[in-house]
C-alpha cells in the first residue's frame, strides 16, 4: 500500500501540492488526472524521491519514505514525464546503467532486454544513441529501463505519450497484467478515455488540491446523465461562460 498523509510542496508563494491525503492499494491501477500544473507530476516525483515534499509523509508498505528511501526505490520502476534523458548513451548503455543500479544479474538483464526489446520493437536499436531516436523511441527506451528489474510498483508519468498505437496497446496490457498479479501501477494521464479503460481508482487534482478520489464507475453513477468528459471539466476545468456574440447587418 502507498499512503500520502497531508503531503504539500511549496515553491515560494505557490502551493504545487496542498495537503494531499490518499491511499493506493496493492493490485490496483491508480490514475492521477488533472490539467497542466494540477500537481500530478509533483505527486509522482515526491513518491519516487525526485523532489522532497515541504511537509507531510509518504509511506510504502508501511515504511516511511524519508527513513527507508533506498528500500522503497528498489521496489519501484519509474517512467518520468520526459524521455529526454541520458541522450549521449546508446539504448544498451542506458539499460546497462539501470541494471547496475538495481543489481540485476547479466543473465536476467539480457533476458529482460530480449523480451521487452522484441515487444517494443527496440531490439535492433540497442547500439544506437538515444539522442538520434524519435520521441516515441526514447519513450520506449525509458519504459524498458523502468521494467528491467520487474519491480512491484510501476510509477508512470504520462507513459503513453508519444508511443505508437501498438506500443501503447502493449503497455496497457502489461499494466493490467501487473495489477492482476497483485502488484501496483500508478500513472498520470490527460486522456480521460485511457483512465476509464484502465483505472480501478482515480484521483483528480486541481491546483494542487485533491478534488475527487474513487472509481470512475462511482463518479459516473453520481452523475448518470453526463459523460466523464463533462463531469471532469465541471470539476477541474475553468468556469464555463457563454459568450453572446452580436452579429450586425452587413454593410453595403
Amino acid at each position: 500500500m502507498i499512503e500520502f498523509e497531508k503531503v504539500s510542496k511549496v515553491y515560494g508563494e505557490t502551493r504545487a501540492l496542498d495537503e494531499l491525503s490518499l491511499q493506493i492499494e496493492q493490485g490496483k491501477i491508480f490514475g492521477f488526472l488533472g490539467h497542466n500544473g494540477a500537481g500530478k507530476s509533483t505527486t509522482i516525483k515526491s513518491l519516487v524521491s525526485v523532489i522532497e515534499p515541504t511537509s507531510g509523509a509518504i509511506k510504502v508498505d508501511g515504511m516511511a519514505l524519508k527513513s527507508h528511501r533506498n528500500e522503497i526505490k528498489e521496489k519501484i520502476g519509474y517512467v518520468p514525464d520526459s524521455p529526454d534523458l541520458f541522450l549521449q548513451l546508446t539504448a544498451g548503455e542506458y539499460w546497462d546503467l539501470i541494471a547496475a543500479a538495481y543489481k540485476i544479474s547479466e543473465e536476467e538483464k539480457n533476458q529482460q532486454i530480449k523480451t521487452l526489446g522484441d515487444l517494443f520493437e527496440m531490439s535492433e536499436h540497442v547500439e544506437e544513441m538515444i539522442v538520434n531516436f524519435s520521441h516515441g523511441m526514447r519513450q520506449k527506451t525509458i519504459v524498458i529501463g523502468a521494467l528491467l528489474s520487474d519491480p512491484d510498483i510501476w510509477i508512470l508519468d504520462e507513459p503513453l505519450q508519444g508511443l505508437d498505437p501498438q506500443a501503447a496497446f502493449d503497455l496497457k496490457e502489461m499494466m493490467r497484467q501487473h495489477a492482476e498479479k497483485g502488484k501496483t501501477v500508478v500513472f498520470s494521464t490527460h486522456v480521460l478515455d485511457i483512465a476509464q479503460q484502465l483505472c480501478d481508482e482515480i484521483a483528480i487534482l486541481k491546483k494542487g488540491k485533491l478534488i475527487y478520489n474513487g472509481s470512475v464507475e462511482a463518479l459516473l453513477k453520481e452523475h448518470p446523465a453526463e459523460s466523464l468528459e463533462t463531469i471532469y471539466l465541471k470539476m477541474a476545468g475553468r468556469p464555463q461562460e457563454v459568450e453572446k456574440v452580436e452579429v450586425g447587418e452587413p454593410h453595403e
